[in-house]
């Protein structure tokens, strides 16, 4: 039987408080569990995107996706610059109820800006779009963490 650790509280305090579709990636043979997440949203004709076929679909809808990795800084293998955020682990510590509430509170907010930049990107010829973690706010609220009931790296 499989002891989920940390994934259950990720996946419980995403699904009550995340409204952006998501999923969680358990990479168990590098030791990493990835969150991706899409944002959707109306292109109001002003963006002009290729397709597949190199035909113009400036009309249809646009879906971004994006990434945060939680990875053990031992054994894990990953390119940190392919995420928006990486956040090591430690295996048997793992991570905290309190951590897990505060992390899905600031992707949401996170995830709520990159979705109002990607509309202003969409709406204007001159707006530039790329999603952005702020990492040092992010790190200033976690100081204030008083972290109490840890989850450990899940065990198969």
């Amino acid at each position: 039987m499989s002891k989920y650790g940390f994934l259950d509280a990720l996946d419980k305090a995403l699904a009550k408080a995340f409204t952006y579709d998501y999923e969680i990636n358990w990479d168990k043979k590098n030791h990493a569990v990835e969150i991706f997440y899409l944002l959707d949203v109306e292109n109001p004709g002003v963006a002009v995107t290729d397709t597949e076929d190199d035909t113009e679909a400036s009309s249809e809808n646009i879906s971004f996706e994006d990434a945060v990795v939680f990875y053990n800084p031992a054994k894990s293998q990953i390119a940190v610059e392919d995420y928006l955020a990486s956040f090591p682990y430690g295996p048997k510590k793992g991570l905290s109820q309190e951590f897990i509430a505060y992390f899905v509170t600031f992707l949401q907010e996170t995830a709520d800006n990159e979705l109002d930049a990607l509309t202003d990107f969409l709406s204007s010829d001159e707006a530039e779009f790329a999603g952005t973690f702020d990492l040092e706010s992010f790190e200033k609220g976690r100081e204030k963490l008083v972290e109490t009931t840890f989850f450990a790296y899940p065990r198969y």
